[in-house]
C-alpha cells in the first residue's frame, strides 16, 4: 500500500483537483477514499502497473461523481450567524424582547374587539378574510378595527425612542 500510494497519489491528486474544479481539500478527501477502496480490495487489484493505474483512476472518477451527486442532493448549506459581530452594549435581540414586552403590557388596555382583531391578524397571522370569518364580522370591519386598534396601541405605548 505504501508503494501504491507513493507511486500513484500525486497523479491521482492532480486528476482529482481537475475533477473538483480546483478544490484541493475535496480532492484530498477523494484521494483518501480512493486509497481506502484500494486497500479494501487489495486482494483483487490488478497486478500490472497500467492495469492498477487504470483501476485507481476509474475508482477516483466514480468517487468524485458520487461526491458531486451527494452534494447536489443536499440542500445548500448556509453559514451560521457570527454573534461576535453583534454589539455587546445594545443587542438586537434585547430590542425585540423589550418591544414584545411593551406590546404585551399594552394589549390589555385595548378594547376586547380591537385586541381580538390584532391577535387574529398579527399574532395568528391570518388574512383579513380569515380573521373576518373567525370573528364573524365583515372584512371592512376587520380593516377598520385593525386601523383603530393600532392607533390605540400607539397611544397606549407612547412615543418610541429611536
Amino acid at each position: 500500500m505504501r508503494d501504491l500510494h507513493g507511486t500513484h497519489a500525486d497523479p491521482l491528486r492532480r486528476y482529482l483537483i481537475r475533477l473538483t474544479l480546483g478544490e484541493p481539500h475535496l480532492a484530498e478527501d477523494l484521494l483518501q477514499e480512493t486509497m481506502l477502496r484500494a486497500w479494501r480490495h487489495r486482494a483483487h487489484l490488478p497486478t500490472d502497473h497500467e492495469g492498477l493505474r487504470r483501476w485507481l483512476f476509474t475508482v477516483a472518477k466514480r468517487i468524485a461523481i458520487d461526491a458531486l451527486r451527494a452534494k447536489q442532493a443536499r440542500p445548500t448549506e448556509i453559514g451560521t450567524a457570527d454573534v461576535s459581530l453583534l454589539s455587546a452594549t445594545s443587542s438586537a435581540m434585547d430590542d425585540v424582547v423589550s418591544a414584545v414586552q411593551t406590546v404585551r403590557q399594552a394589549m390589555p388596555k385595548l378594547t376586547p374587539a380591537h385586541r381580538a382583531v390584532l391577535i387574529e391578524l398579527y399574532l395568528l397571522g391570518r388574512s383579513v378574510e380569515e380573521a373576518a370569518a373567525q370573528l364573524g364580522i365583515p372584512e371592512g370591519t376587520v380593516k377598520s378595527r385593525a386601523h383603530y386598534a393600532l392607533r390605540s396601541l400607539r397611544d397606549v405605548i407612547g412615543p418610541i425612542d429611536e
